[in-house]
């Protein structure tokens, strides 16, 4: 009687290979709660502009234990995201690198996304439970971090360009905004973007509405901070029920694929927009065929999609799914199946597309 090989076939060299690319990701995940540590701890801020420090250096200036800044700069270096001199033993960040880690309001800055990651580890057995089950989970049902680590991740790209590309990108909008306007920003989160609309066109009202109570309360105390709560109302309400008619600009950032029904949303928004306004559509970066999204972006998109886009549609009524990579055809099918007529791709970044719609 003969044994059967067990032995899978494959070739060796590729399974080296795909092992090589596994322990790069398992440094990187690994590496995503040392960012988050860095920057709880102001250990990337001290670093910039401080030229090269020993451990014992930058424990004194952050008050913290020698011997874990020790093995939190080593882990920083073998990531590449500080260097080391081995004649000096001392360590630097570099310059590109302090622009990304240690300043808040550079459009590189990533800290929040590494906060984004470390709430979707802990909600991780949510969204397992939800695999076997098909139910949604709602975005308010996240970990507090999730919320501070988006507002954090996105301010920096919409400081970048929200102001300076999307809203000149818009038909004849920066115009009538300078001269005043009605303005609602839907799904504003933390309100990041109506305050630097707000703070970008005095002369214009914002009101900005989010399902999720507390992000509505953070707005309200980030507006005021901001010195703009004169000019900006916060509501809780949702995509499809958002109070008022007549705005010159509705604006979704980064939301509408959250929705469960975004038709139904399309359709609120249209019964809401004076005759020549303007919807504008900000949507993460995405080609309209998987196979042209399966590169570093996509690979991020499609993960958060995952675990937080897909979910939160599902725990909606209708729950469409449209996902994080819809790409144009299907948010101009979404757009134009609430009564639009028109509809155009106004600007676009490595990030994101930013679409127009109009009556």
């Amino acid at each position: 009687m003969t044994t059967p090989n067990l032995t899978p076939s494959f070739d060796e060299s590729k399974l080296n290979a795909f092992m090589g690319h596994a322990v790069e990701d398992m440094g990187a995940a690994m590496h995503a709660a040392l960012v988050v540590v860095g920057d709880k701890l102001g250990l990337y801020k001290a670093m910039a502009n401080a030229g090269s420090l020993t451990p014992a250096q930058l424990a004194t200036k952050t008050s913290t234990d020698e011997r874990y800044v020790r093995e939190w700069l080593n882990a920083n270096a073998a990531s590449g995201y500080i260097t080391y001199d081995a004649i000096s033993r001392t360590y630097t960040l570099p310059p590109e690198q302090a622009f990304a880690l240690a300043q808040e309001d550079s459009p590189a800055f990533l800290p929040g996304a590494f906060q984004i990651i470390s709430a979707l580890m802990r909600d991780e057995p949510k969204i397992t439970e939800a695999f076997r089950t098909g139910r949604g989970v709602g975005w308010h049902e996240h970990d507090p971090e999730m919320f501070q680590g988006t507002e954090r991740f996105f301010r920096p790209n919409y400081a970048a360009n929200l102001i300076s590309q999307w809203i000149p990108s818009l038909t004849a909008m920066q115009a009538k905004l300078e001269a005043g306007a009605r303005v609602a920003d839907v799904g504003c989160g933390h309100g990041s973007s109506t305050i630097l609309m707000a703070k970008a066109f005095p002369k214009s009202t914002f009101f900005g509405f989010d399902y999720h109570p507390a992000s509505i309360e953070w707005a309200k105390g980030a507006a005021k901070s901001a010195g703009v709560a004169d000019r900006i109302t916060f509501q809780v309400a949702s995509a499809k029920e958002f109070p008022g008619t007549d705005y010159t600009l509705v604006t979704f950032f980064d939301c509408l694929h959250d929705m469960g029904d975004p038709v139904g949303a399309s359709k609120h928004v249209l019964s809401s927009l004076a005759s020549d306004g303007s919807w504008m559509i900000v949507e993460p970066f995405a080609n309209d065929h998987v196979e042209d999204n399966l590169n570093p972006i996509g690979r991020v998109f499609y993960s958060a999609s995952t675990m937080v886009c897909t979910p939160a549609s599902r725990s909606q009524e209708v729950g469409l799914a449209l996902g994080a990579q819809a790409g144009e055809a299907r948010i101009r099918d979404v757009v134009l199946s609430g009564g639009f007529t028109q509809f155009r791709r106004a600007s676009q970044t490595p990030f994101n597309l930013v679409f127009e719609a109009r009556l």
